[in-house]
């Protein structure tokens, strides 16, 4: 949060039914997050985005960034079942920094 983060989008099987999700996906709205302190493992995309995975357990991609198969910015990407075509809602959390006494 730090770094700006004001709106985040989780999709995969964690925004599902499965009692076990396996990991989860997400994409962060880049509007007003500053690159100077990200961390650069939000930008690795490399094998597989190991790095992601690792220390997140799942995999971030910036919602405005097109996806590489269809070219739809990832925001749009995770609002189509990968199944059917068919669209599908997706959840929006806004964050914001808690203020410390």
């Amino acid at each position: 949060m730090l770094a700006g983060f004001r709106l985040v989008y989780p999709d995969g099987s964690f925004v599902t039914r499965k009692q076990h999700p396996g990991d989860f996906d997400a994409c962060w709205d880049v509007q007003n997050v500053d690159d100077a302190r990200l961390d650069p493992v939000f930008w690795d995309f490399s094998r597989g985005r190991a790095a992601q995975k690792q220390r997140f357990l799942g995999e971030l991609f910036p919602a405005q960034l097109p996806e590489g198969a269809t070219g739809r910015a990832f925001v749009d990407f995770f609002q189509v079942n990968k199944m059917s075509g068919e669209p599908k809602g997706i959840l929006a959390i806004r964050l914001r920094r808690s203020r410390r006494k």
